[in-house]
């Protein structure tokens, strides 16, 4: 997540705003902290990647991402759900709250 310089996926030629799909996750209440940006994918340039905090109380299970992705599900259209997730103890954010 260091460097984090780019506020925009383009997937399949379409434009993706990690705000969004961040704000999509963060809905979920096993999620304390949420990071979405684009990874490269062969066909499509770029996909959608999910490093998730989880709240406190909630182990990162195999179990908890496809819960996490289920939710995404029901709120962003298919093109911008994240393909993937992974976990992380502590989202690294600088004093102002901007990840790096």
């Amino acid at each position: 997540l260091r460097d984090r310089k780019i506020d925009m996926i383009i997937a399949g030629g379409v434009n993706i705003y990690p705000a969004e799909i961040e704000s999509a996750l963060l809905t979920h209440p096993a999620v304390a902290d949420a990071a979405a940006f684009g990874i490269p994918h062969a066909d499509r340039g770029e996909e959608v990647k999910a490093v998730v905090e989880p709240a406190e109380g909630h182990e990162p299970t195999p179990a908890l991402a496809a819960a996490i992705l289920a939710h995404c599900e029901e709120r962003l259209a298919g093109y911008k759900r994240p393909r993937s997730l992974d976990f992380i103890t502590a989202m690294p954010r600088d004093p102002n709250g901007k990840l790096y």
